[in-house]
């Protein structure tokens, strides 16, 4: 009986001194194939693999805003073989969206780094009597409630983005929510509503097309897509900022030395050329920072959006 227990103890020894990784990874998505955060979920799986050199296996679990994924990686093993590719939308805006998270963002995961983020860029019909940021807000204070927004969901981060806005101009305008942001675009283009406020990728071919017209983006600086195009803050708001962002977690309780590797990788991938070609097809760039600077960003991230969604009365899921 205690040769086995020492053969026992052996192997349990051997299998912890085992280097990181020793098996394939799961990177775990909360949304369906084919959207941006799958293709950077996947992105990210192939410049990371050979890395770490071993698999890393995508798997999408969409439901629930993508909710029911980091609620499920929140509860994983902290061994660093489950990741969630987190985004603005499941960690930092679904507090104020859901009564019974599964989950609490600040404390249930260990943040890793972001890997992408992009601009959401505030588009008109050209027939539209408002073409810039100025005459929008001058138009919505002469016809408060009157002006229609669309966005790409009640509760989205197009939805937040315009709540932001709305609330930075001290304006009232009237939303309507859209089943994504290609549908509230082409009711843009349609002339059906006048404005919408959507990923810079969904709106793109349209802008390219002239079928409708690029008013600001939302983040801090300019857009390398629209280049021309003034950000919000320039055009009339200051200090409005807003970037789409997606980053990569683990578990609570993943060891440092797990966390600093993987740190290490994402940033090595971030500075790869076909990563940044192929984000910036899609409206994005690379990011990256420390652990320690993403979970700061986030607990920012949380407290601004709360207090957007409360000031909006935003009702809960």
């Amino acid at each position: 009986m205690r040769l086995i227990l020492a053969l026992l103890a052996l192997a349990s020894a051997a299998a912890f001194a085992q280097p990181y990784p020793s098996k394939p990874i799961r990177l775990i998505v909360g949304f369906a194939p084919g959207g941006i955060n799958d293709i950077v979920a996947r992105l990210t799986a192939e410049n990371l693999a050979p890395l770490v050199k071993q698999q890393v296996i995508v798997e999408n679990r969409p439901g629930a805003g993508a909710t029911v994924a980091a609620g499920q990686v929140s509860k994983s093993p902290p061994d660093g073989y489950t990741l969630l590719l987190g985004s603005i939308s499941n960690i930092a805006m679904a507090p104020s969206q859901y009564k019974n998270l599964p989950y609490d963002p600040a404390k249930d995961f260990a943040p890793i780094s972001p890997v992408a983020g992009g601009a959401c860029v505030l588009i008109v019909n050209p027939k539209f009597e408002a073409q810039s940021v100025k005459d929008i807000i001058s138009l919505a204070k002469q016809k408060p409630g009157q002006l229609v927004y669309g966005s790409g969901g009640l509760g989205s981060s197009t939805h937040f983005v315009v709540e932001l806005f709305t609330s930075m101009a001290n304006i009232n305008m009237l939303h309507t929510a859209y089943k994504g942001d290609g549908p509230s675009v082409t009711d843009v283009v349609a002339g059906h509503i006048p404005m919408a406020f959507p990923t810079i990728a969904a709106a793109m071919p349209f802008i390219k097309s002239g079928q409708v017209k690029p008013v600001a983006v939302s983040t801090k600086t300019r857009s390398a897509l629209v280049p021309e195009v003034p950000t919000v803050a320039e055009a009339g708001l200051p200090g409005f900022d807003v970037s789409v962002w997606l980053g990569i977690f683990a578990p609570p309780e993943t060891p440092r030395n797990i966390v600093q590797r993987l740190n290490a990788e994402l940033g090595k991938i971030a500075q790869q050329p076909n990563v940044r070609e192929r984000l910036a097809s899609l409206g994005a760039e690379p990011m990256h920072s420390s652990p320690e600077q993403f979970s700061g960003y986030i607990r920012s991230e949380i407290t601004k959006w709360t207090n957007v969604a409360k000031a909006a009365k935003m009702p809960q899921n």
